[in-house]
């Protein structure tokens, strides 16, 4: 017998896409719709994502990463506003 058999992945899911989410997966993570997931890609305003076809995957690292950067922004620009005051 051959190790493939022995596999733990789930039918439909693949070892190949391990930290990888799709635009749906990520949506209910995140509690935003999927079309404002797409109106973010569309104004190039949210995480990063990879399309395959017609399907659009997101990097959990990546999408952590883009918090992370968006978390940083945030801060910056209220410590900019209160230097003004």
């Amino acid at each position: 017998m051959d190790d493939t058999q022995n596999s733990t992945v789930k039918p439909g899911s693949s070892a190949l896409l391990d930290g990888w989410l799709t635009r749906q997966q990520l949506a209910v993570e995140i509690g935003v719709s999927t079309d404002t997931l797409q109106r973010w890609e569309t104004r190039r305003a949210g995480p990063p994502c990879l399309r395959i076809g017609r399907r659009v995957y997101y990097r959990a690292d990546a999408f952590r990463d883009w918090l992370v950067s968006r978390e940083r922004a945030l801060a910056t620009r209220a410590s900019r506003q209160g230097a003004r005051r």
